[in-house]
C-alpha cells in the first residue's frame, strides 16, 4: 500500500445489504472476502488503498491480508487500469496454441509490455495465469468477456472495435 493519505470509503446501503445477505452464506466473515472485493470493484470502478481499508473493516480482517490476497489475484481491477484490462492466458493448454503470439502481438499493436497500461489509458496488459477456457485456447478476456480461439487477425480487428 502506498504511502499517501487515502481517501474515507464506504459502501452504499444497497452493498451494505447485500454483504449482510453474503455473510449469512458463508461460515466465516474470512471466506467472503473474494465477493467482497468483487463488491467494492463494482462501487469504486477498481481496488486502492481505501477500498482495500473498508473491506478489511468491514470484515474483521487486517489490511495487510486482504492486500495479500489481492495481489495474488489479477482479476480484480487496481488503481490505474485502463478502461479495457487484456487479460491473457499463459498457462499449458494455451501455451500450446500459441498465446505467445497473441501476447506478443498486442504488445506490438498496443506498444506496451505485460502489467502496463496504454499512456491514453484505454488498455492495460496481463499476463495471466488459467482463465479456466482450456478447451477453447488462446483465450483472451477483456474486462468480463472471453474472446476464445484467438488468432493474430482476430486481434487486430478486436483492438479496432474496442477503440470505436
Amino acid at each position: 500500500m502506498s504511502g499517501t493519505p487515502i481517501e474515507i470509503k464506504l459502501f452504499s446501503k444497497k452493498a451494505r445489504e447485500f454483504i449482510e445477505w453474503l455473510l449469512g452464506r458463508y461460515p466465516n466473515k474470512q471466506a467472503a472476502l473474494l465477493p467482497v472485493l468483487r463488491l467494492a470493484e463494482e462501487e469504486f470502478g477498481n481496488i486502492d488503498d481505501s477500498s482495500v481499508m473498508l473491506v478489511a473493516d468491514t470484515l474483521d480482517l487486517s489490511p495487510g491480508y486482504v492486500w495479500g490476497v489481492l495481489t495474488f489475484y489479477t482479476h480484480y481491477r487496481r488503481e490505474g487500469d485502463g478502461k479495457y484490462l487484456l487479460q491473457v492466458c499463459s498457462t499449458l493448454p494455451c501455451a500450446l496454441r500459441g498465446c505467445d503470439k497473441v501476447q506478443r502481438r498486442l504488445e506490438e499493436k498496443l506498444g506496451i509490455k505485460a502489467g502496463e497500461t496504454t499512456g491514453d489509458g484505454l488498455f492495460t496488459l496481463k499476463k495471466v495465469e488459467c482463465l479456466g477456457s482450456c478447451d477453447t485456447a488462446p483465450v483472451m478476456q477483456v474486462n468480463e468477456k472471453y474472446h476464445e480461439n484467438l488468432d493474430v487477425e482476430d486481434l487486430d480487428e478486436l483492438l479496432e472495435t474496442l477503440r470505436g
